[in-house]
């Protein structure tokens, strides 16, 4: 059973990943929008782990910058994600946010110096022509996608930038840079709502705002913490493969509870995306097989 325990934590804080559009848009309907929403939520939980980072806040401090663009990168990963999942259509966003493997190979290839074999290259391509169907095909050139897509092909970018700096930044420990992470979606979504660009909900009830404790306290935390913990537990390969499960989740929820459909076309467009993911989970799982 032990040898199962970080497969089995791992898929149930991808089903709660894949999932979390639910009280998502539960707690909007109840009158709080998508930066307030981020700001509460994750300033909760910025809260929580403070302990943590002051503890390893020497540590922290020796690479300021990198924990710096781990805040604005991560963050606003965070915060572009939640705002596009709570306004738009669920399958669309989580289906163009999963064009990670795309920005992770180009950003490995680029920024650190990895070796690309044919089938990355094939899963880029794969992942790009998959988009390109879903944001409409030759359509694209009539009709631009909508800022709700940009925003979720903007949180894959960087989230996948994120990634990046989290593999660069070895010396500084995991919960450190998921704590730095959660102050940047916090503290980018209090410049926004300084800035006027949403206003704060002053008029909602207790129960929304007890809604967004919840949230953050119970749903986020719990998805984060056996993320972390399922991860630092497995191959990188198998993690991959079993993080997938949070796309499959969001597609099948959304379908049965939301009503939600896409064309044949788009379900196409979808599909190679979601092969995409496979092969690079596939091949990280090969070259950990290699190093051994």
């Amino acid at each position: 059973m032990k040898g199962y325990l970080p497969v089995i934590i791992l898929l149930g804080a991808s089903i709660l990943w894949g999932l979390s559009w639910l009280p998502l848009k539960a707690i909007n309907a109840m009158g709080i929008e998508g930066i307030s929403l981020s700001f509460g939520a994750y300033g909760i939980i910025a809260l929580v782990m403070s302990s943590r980072l002051l503890k390893q806040r020497a540590l922290g401090w020796k690479h300021r910058k990198v924990m710096f663009l781990i805040a604005l990168l991560g963050g606003g990963a965070n915060l572009a994600f939640t705002y596009s999942l709570i306004n738009g259509e669920v399958i669309r966003v989580m289906v163009l946010f999963y064009l990670l493997p795309v920005w992770g190979v180009l950003g490995g290839y680029f920024f650190l110096k990895e070796r690309i074999d044919v089938w990355r290259w094939f899963g880029v391509i794969a992942a790009v022509l998959g988009a390109f169907l879903i944001l409409g095909g030759f359509k694209i050139l009539d009709t631009p996608p909508s800022w709700i897509d940009a925003l979720a092909l903007l949180s894959g970018l960087l989230f996948a930038l994120n990634n990046l700096l989290f593999r660069f930044a070895q010396p500084v420990p995991v919960a450190s840079k998921i704590g730095a992470m959660f102050y940047g979606c916090f503290i980018l979504a209090g410049l926004l709502l300084l800035g006027h660009v949403e206003p704060f909900p002053v008029d909602v009830g207790f129960k929304a705002w007890g809604a967004l404790g919840l949230y953050a306290l119970v749903w986020l935390l719990i998805a984060n913490i056996g993320s972390q913990w399922g991860v630092t537990h497995m191959e990188a390969g198998r993690s991959s493969i079993i993080i997938i499960m949070e796309l499959i989740t969001a597609v099948i929820s959304a379908t049965l509870i939301a009503g939600e459909t896409m064309d044949f076309v788009e379900y196409i467009g979808g599909f190679l995306i979601l092969s995409a993911a496979l092969i690079e989970a596939l091949r990280n799982q090969e070259d950990e097989i290699k190093d051994r």
